[in-house]
């Protein structure tokens, strides 16, 4: 997975890269908001991020507010990663749209386990975004019969949107996903075939006697 980092003082940026470079991440390396943003116009399949809070230029929370409002990454996890540690400032930057927040100086470990539980909601929610497409294209596909169908009293054909008459058969299933077998009900069997019918019925019969 891919994860952006924003960070402007040059030593956390060397240590936070090298950190999750080791992790097997690739890093899209920026040093302040501005930066981050245009990266993210290049590469707009990117959801995960770390970025500090007081930058130059773009600050962590206006690049939040940012990345929140475009259509592209509201599904993005960013963790805010930062010096400012008071309750006041943890409440700020979730309410700006973080998903976590870690105080500098971070542990390795706390990194790590954080990282992972926003991979993990990353891909559930690629997941979720999948399953609904493949929904929606679902019922893209699905035709119904609706509406007043004309149909012949006598040959029981159905008469379509263009004026021709079809056999019911061929109607419905170019309005629908339904096939046919055919079979024939008690009915058309004496009607049609009344030998089979009578020999059926004396076998019956005879089985009962």
């Amino acid at each position: 997975m891919k994860i952006l980092i924003a960070e402007d003082d040059l030593t956390s940026h060397r240590v936070l890269k090298e950190v999750l470079e080791k992790w097997d991440y690739e890093v899209l390396s920026t040093y302040n908001g501005k930066e981050a943003w245009e990266a993210l116009q290049q590469d707009k399949n990117i959801r995960l991020a770390v970025l500090d809070w007081m930058m130059p230029e773009m600050n962590g929370l206006e690049l939040i507010g940012k990345i929140r409002e475009a259509k592209d990454f509201k599904s993005m996890h960013i963790i805010l990663l930062t010096a400012m540690g008071q309750k006041e400032d943890i409440i700020a930057g979730l309410e700006a749209g973080a998903n976590d927040y870690i105080t500098k100086p971070f542990h390795h470990s706390e990194l790590r386990v954080r990282i992972k539980v926003g991979e993990r909601v990353v891909e559930l929610q690629g997941d979720l975004q999948k399953r609904i497409h493949e929904l929606q294209e679902a019922l893209d596909q699905i035709k119904t019969l609706k509406g007043l169908i004309p149909i012949c009293a006598s040959c029981k054909k159905i008469r379509d949107d263009e004026g021709y008459w079809q056999e019911v058969e061929k109607y419905i299933m170019e309005h629908c996903d339904a096939e046919f077998s055919h079979g024939l009900c008690p009915d058309c069997l004496k009607k049609y075939y009344p030998e089979y019918y009578e020999n059926k019925a004396k076998k019956e019969l005879e089985k009962k006697s």
